[in-house]
């Protein structure tokens, strides 16, 4: 799912970019609970692009979860529920927002309902240079034949099926380098809604549309 409209949700409603980046965290908590509600095992959102890190509103974001880390944490480890993964290229996160998501991954690692993949400073063209960078530390010079397999042991989302369905809501229709390696046969919704008004309804229309599409792998 591509949560993008924050910054537009609050210039529309003449508030700050913090107010408006907290309306879009309450928002996920919302979807994460209909998510649950409806059984579904994985969801990946994104969060923030490699392009988008190098952006000054960046600040905003590391502030929130800083101040709201413990708080995240007991709402998504409630009853066992949520088991997050951070995703992404995370040499050049700050050291004090790295410490948080350690945390995050680390408490909630045992919990099963849903598979919650945060991509955070993500890009694929950056994931793709991980993948060369550690199948080259791992073998070195000794010939090791390049599967698909191989690739994707070393994919960000190892361990989660590729997704079925994603969603990008704001209105732009395009993919933003969004976990491209991942989508070949998955299925596309854009809404021009903005993210932090996206609501239960809207979510549940677009799963029953999904829901009757009959899914075809090919042309």
């Amino acid at each position: 799912m591509i949560m993008d409209g924050n910054k537009r949700w609050a210039d529309l409603h003449g508030v700050c970019l913090k107010e408006g980046y907290q309306k879009g965290l309450n928002k996920l908590k919302e979807i994460i609970s209909v998510c649950l509600e409806q059984e579904i095992k994985y969801l990946t959102v994104y969060a923030l692009s490699a392009e988008n890190m190098k952006r000054v509103s960046v600040s905003t974001i590391f502030d929130i979860i800083i101040k709201q880390s413990k708080k995240i944490i007991e709402e998504f480890n409630f009853n066992n529920n949520v088991r997050v993964a951070i995703i992404g290229e995370k040499k050049k996160i700050p050291q004090i927002i790295k410490k948080e998501f350690l945390k995050i991954e680390k408490i909630t690692q045992n919990n099963k309902k849903l598979k919650l993949n945060i991509a955070f400073n993500y890009g694929t063209d950056v994931e793709i240079l991980e993948i060369v960078k550690q199948i080259a530390s791992s073998y070195g010079n000794r010939k090791k034949e390049i599967t698909q397999a191989l690739l994707k042991k070393h994919m960000y989302l190892y361990g989660s099926p590729d997704p079925d369905l994603l969603i990008r809501t704001g209105g732009f229709q395009r993919l933003s380098n969004f976990i491209l390696l991942n989508i070949s046969y998955t299925e596309i919704f854009f809404t021009k809604t903005l993210w932090p008004d996206l609501s239960k309804i809207e979510l549940l229309k677009i799963f029953d549309k999904f829901y009757k599409i009959e899914r075809k792998y090919g042309l």
